[in-house]
């Protein structure tokens, strides 16, 4: 209701300053009325013109009236006026014209230019894969089993040309010996100018390299070549590790061409190893990791309006405002900032809105519309009439199983009074069928068989409610992960087992009952555990839009680690910021900042929480309707290469805060990964190789005779960060890398410390007299052990804690109306922290600017007839959504808190009395599903 969207468009101009730009727009014509089109695909059917499909990478062919894929939003057909015959022809053809039921095809359409009035723009333009196609070594075009990264994915979906089999183009056989290459377009100065490391290639390529083992299966090889494995992501080291356990090799070699042998399409491989050694081998397919550069119409968007790029073409910002621009009111998020993956990018949506929404805080709710629901129908007492929906899911579902035998067999069983499958059930025409079918078959229960409800359930409950039904009159059988995906071998069990679950889901849909919406007051506070930067900049950031908040902090001092720290990477002043942002801090109205002060007790849910804290002896309760969680991270201690023993050995930033004890040093040497990426750590630290590049090039600049040594094991330096390697080698900075089986060794002589450790590429032990030695410990999180108890949220092995999904939700916790931020969710750089705290400030101002906010009904329900009082319940929820209570004549009785409560079902099955049930799940429900399988 809240957005507009406006496809085939482009920024023209952008004048005005922040608060009130006008945006000049050119909507490019469409040639199809987009409130006319119902996307049924008769159009394309008909059309005869051909082109290439750009959504698989040119690996398949589309016509020119098209839906760039399935799920397209909007879901709704364009012409491609360049390969269309009427425009190409001058009047021939018309086909999609005489064949679309709606009249929705206007040849007529031109291009139109209109203007809006906004307070701030954000920049999400995104990046463009790199092209090899002039990499003439690599072949890409001219070898047919050499392809990107970006074609494989496509390769690999299951809507893809191949329907994901992996399959070499040469001759259509599986592909079981498969080459990943590496840095194709990035770290790159020869053949493409592209200097920085494109941050996602190496996870990809993992990912890729282990998915299609699973496709595949044996015999199966995937190699992958590499200069540095870069999988410094939350968990990505993990997933690496899991990768050679897989068996997938790990070469480090940069191949430099790719030679055919055969008319058959095999392609050789010549390397050399670390060794000197040259080998060659043969592989089915060769795929070129390709990397990011950014989209060249939003380069010249930028530039159009005003916006400062990089030397590589990126938006420029800076390091203590990451998402801003260098326009006041314009911001950025995403790859067009810099190469980023998924969680980040998203991370930064929110950052950017956070950072709009601060300066246009006065404007908030005038212009926002709520979407309005027909009346319910009254359906609680009525004989059910169940709708059923069969989705063929593309080849998800359709490739493996009977969908129509499905339907034929569900249209048999009792209560149901229609039946439809449908490619795309999910799809908007879909959807806006079904409304339609509800309505006109007077339908009161719905059944849709296809995915996951994990993700799809909140789709189809807001159809029926569209349609005036309870959206818990709804009921999915998961036809898809619970059976074509684990029996895609087998057809028959597939079908058989498809046909059970949708016999499970009518009956238990049949007894489904209408449940009333739940909403809760929302108390317009903030409370923030944390007075690091990231705590401090989520406080701020709320204040700025008028939301009280107040920190925590267990410590006398805001600042965190943060006070260890001298600059960023992009050289700017970390002390001087800390200092500025604290005194903004303290100084707001409306922050209140509590140190030396404790958490001891926390209650509630979202839009209504108590916190207790103690200052001292002093206790208070703070009432607060969310919670950050920025506790922040430390650097950790070790008893390895002599720290502790010598005072010659020191951690992380010790040498930059005292810099007066390099003057003299004729030798210095980092060693990185201590303490980590090992079995008791198992992640990267992810900040480390950065810092002690950083720090080399300081030390060599500032003291060009110092001889300045790096000992690592991958050169972690993503994105434009890699310009910083780049310039340590061209100084003098040495990077020798060594393994977990030849650990560097710090030794004490008479002269001082000697570093010994093994360089692979001369085959020996090189000894190192050092002045200093500097390791970089592991990162790890600040005691959250007591808070994740507190507040009932996950921590990982690692104990950082866990965010709702990875990708998806990288700030919010499951439990709503918490967020986190910092170095508590992992360890991360001075600008990452500040986004991530951005963003966990913006999704909690969603909860804050509401007056009321729509919480589950899905609750508990005590019988208290039933109920003896024993207390049991309430001493096992562990949400605090069960309380005892008296009730007259009949002692304690138990009492659900339903905006506390989660739906966990743990009080229900726990009561020795069965007074309490769960509603949507009630016994009853569940005991119909279990029967119509048995």
């Amino acid at each position: 209701m809240n957005i507009s969207l406006l496809t085939l468009s482009e920024i023209t101009d952008i004048s005005g300053e922040e608060g009130n730009f006008s945006v000049g727009i050119r909507k490019h014509p469409r040639y199809v009325d987009m409130e006319k089109c119902i996307a049924c695909g008769l159009c394309a059917e008909k059309c005869p013109a051909k082109t290439i499909d750009p959504f698989n990478e040119g690996l398949s062919k589309r016509k020119a009236i098209y839906v760039p894929y399935p799920q397209a939003v909007p879901l709704k057909y364009v012409i491609n006026a360049d390969h269309c015959i009427y425009f190409k022809k001058k009047g021939r053809c018309r086909a999609c014209e005489k064949f679309c039921p709606t009249n929705a095809i206007n040849f007529d359409d031109r291009k139109e230019d209109i203007a809006i009035t906004v307070g701030a723009v954000i920049l999400t333009a995104g990046y463009t894969p790199f092209n090899p196609d002039h990499l003439d070594y690599y072949q890409h075009t001219r070898l047919p089993n050499v392809i990107t990264s970006m074609e494989f994915e496509r390769i690999l979906a299951a809507g893809g040309p191949t329907g994901g089999h992996v399959r070499r183009p040469s001759d259509g056989n599986t592909a079981r010996r498969i080459a990943w290459l590496q840095c194709v377009g990035s770290r790159d100065i020869n053949r493409c100018d592209n200097a920085y490391c494109a941050s996602v290639c190496c996870m990809y390529a993992i990912k890729e390299a282990v998915i299609a083992g699973e496709h595949v299966g044996d015999p199966y090889q995937g190699t992958i070549f590499y200069m540095d494995i870069r999988t410094s992501g939350k968990d990505f080291e993990k997933y690496y590790n899991r990768a050679k356990d897989k068996g997938i090799r790990f070469i480090r070699s940069r191949v430099h061409s790719i030679i055919e042998k055969d008319a058959a399409g095999t392609l050789t491989l010549t390397y050399v190893t670390e060794a000197g050694r040259n080998i060659s081998e043969d592989f089915d397919m060769v795929v070129l990791s390709v990397g990011m550069e950014p989209n060249a119409t939003a380069v010249r968007t930028a530039q159009k309006i005003g916006v400062e790029l990089t030397p590589f073409k990126f938006v420029k910002t800076d390091s203590l405002d990451p998402v801003t621009t260098t326009r006041p009111g314009i911001y950025v998020a995403g790859a067009l900032q810099g190469c980023k993956d998924i969680p980040s990018s998203i991370m930064e949506a929110s950052a950017a809105a956070c950072r709009a929404s601060i300066n246009l805080a006065e404007s908030r709710n005038t212009l926002v519309r709520a979407k309005k629901f027909p009346e319910e129908i009254p359906s609680a007492s009525a004989a059910p009439r169940i709708g059923v929906f069969v989705c063929n899911c593309g080849v998800n579902i359709g490739g493996f199983a009977d969908v129509p035998a499905i339907a034929e067999y569900a249209s048999g069983l009792p209560g149901v009074a229609y039946v439809e499958e449908n490619l795309f059930t999910c799809a908007q025409d879909t959807q806006d069928k079904m409304v339609q079918v509800i309505k006109e078959k007077n339908l009161n229960r719905i059944v849709v068989a296809a995915c996951t409800p994990r993700t799809h359930e909140p789709l189809f409950q807001e159809t029926i409610r569209n349609a005036g039904l309870n959206p818990y009159l709804f009921e999915m059988a998961n036809i898809r992960n619970q059976c074509t995906w684990c029996h895609s071998k087998d057809r028959d069990k597939a079908t058989e087992k498809a046909k059970d679950l949708v016999r499970m889901a009518l009956s238990r849909a049949a007894l489904l009952e209408p449940i009333p919406e739940l909403s809760v007051p929302v108390q317009k506070k903030a409370l923030v555990i944390g007075g690091g930067v990231a705590g401090m900049t989520a406080a701020l950031s709320l204040a700025d839009q008028g939301f009280p908040a107040v920190i925590v902090e267990c410590s006398k001092n805001l600042g965190g680690a943060a006070l260890d720290l001298v600059k960023t990477w992009r050289g700017r002043d970390v002390k001087q910021f800390v200092s500025e942002l604290t005194g903004r801090v303290t100084a707001h109205p409306d922050i209140t900042v509590l140190l030396n002060t404790r958490i001891t007790g926390a209650s509630g849910f979202i839009g209504n929480f108590e916190t207790i804290v103690a200052t001292g002896d002093l206790p208070q309760t703070i009432a607060h309707g969310v919670t950050i969680i920025a506790t922040g991270g430390r650097a950790t201690d070790t008893d390895e290469y002599l720290y502790g023993q010598n005072n010659r050995v020191t951690r992380w930033h010790d040498l930059e805060l005292a810099p007066h004890r390099l003057k003299n040093a004729d030798s210095i040497v980092f060693i990185q990964c201590v303490g980590s990426r090992d079995d008791h750590r198992p992640y990267c630290s992810n900040i480390c190789c950065t810092a002690a590049v950083s720090q080399a090039l300081t030390i060599k600049t500032d003291n060009p005779h110092t001889d300045v040594f790096v000992l690592y094991r991958d050169i972690r330096t993503p994105g434009e960060r890699e310009t910083l390697y780049k310039k340590a080698r061209e100084i003098g900075v040495i990077f020798i890398r060594y393994d977990l089986e030849n650990k560097p060794v710090v030794s004490e002589t008479d002269s001082g410390l000697v570093v010994t450790v093994f360089e692979p590429t001369l085959g020996r032990h090189v000894r190192i007299k050092a002045d200093f030695v500097n390791l970089a410990t592991a990162i790890e999180p600040s005691d959250p052990q007591e808070i994740a108890h507190l507040y009932k949220v996950p921590l990982n092995s690692e104990k950082f804690f866990m965010e709702a999904h990875a990708k998806l939700r990288p700030v919010d916790f499951a439990t709503d109306g918490l967020f986190v931020c910092g170095l508590a969710h992992y360890p991360k750089s001075f600008d990452e922290s500040i986004s991530q705290a951005l963003a966990a400030a913006g999704r909690a101002s969603t909860v804050l600017a509401r007056s009321a906010i729509m919480v589950s009904p899905l609750v508990s329900r005590v019988d208290r007839d039933l109920c003896i009082g024993c207390g049991l319940c309430s001493e096992i929820c562990a949400f605090g959504a069960i309380e005892m209570e008296v009730v007259e004549g009949k002692g304690y009785r138990a009492l659900n808190i339903e905006a506390a409560c989660k739906g966990c079902g743990l009080c229900a099955a726990s009561c020795p009395q069965h007074a309490i049930d769960m509603l949507h799940f009630r016994d009853q429900q569940i005991e119909a599903a279990i029967e119509a399988v048995i």
